[in-house]
């Protein structure tokens, strides 16, 4: 996995719009994607191309339609590596400083 990728990816709020859309309805066409944003249709298809190239999102083609689909994989991979690490030790602080409180032994 390119982490630097998908992060370059995330940084962009319309991306991470576009993300959330997926997110809420994964299977849309570049249409539906559109519909209620305040981007042009190329600008669209431009972040998408930058989603897939982080492997955030992939498609397929049904008929003539190509639909989007969010995948959370890379994501997880940057929760797995990043941000559990630091939630593990804020947890064992918490841990300790209960045990202390309630007078136990460390």
């Amino acid at each position: 996995m390119d982490d630097d990728a998908v992060f370059r990816a995330l940084a962009d709020r319309s991306r991470r719009e576009l993300l959330d859309r997926l997110y809420g309805r994964n299977g849309q066409t570049l249409g539906e994607l559109c519909r209620g944003l305040a981007m042009t249709r190329q600008a669209v298809a431009k972040h998408l191309a930058i989603l897939e190239e982080a492997n955030l999102v992939s498609w397929k083609r049904l008929g003539r339609e190509k639909l989007h689909f969010i995948n959370p994989v890379p994501i997880n991979e940057i929760a797995e590596r990043w941000l559990r690490k630091f939630e593990q030790r804020h947890l064992s602080a918490l841990s300790a400083l209960k045990k202390n409180l309630e007078g136990e032994d460390l």
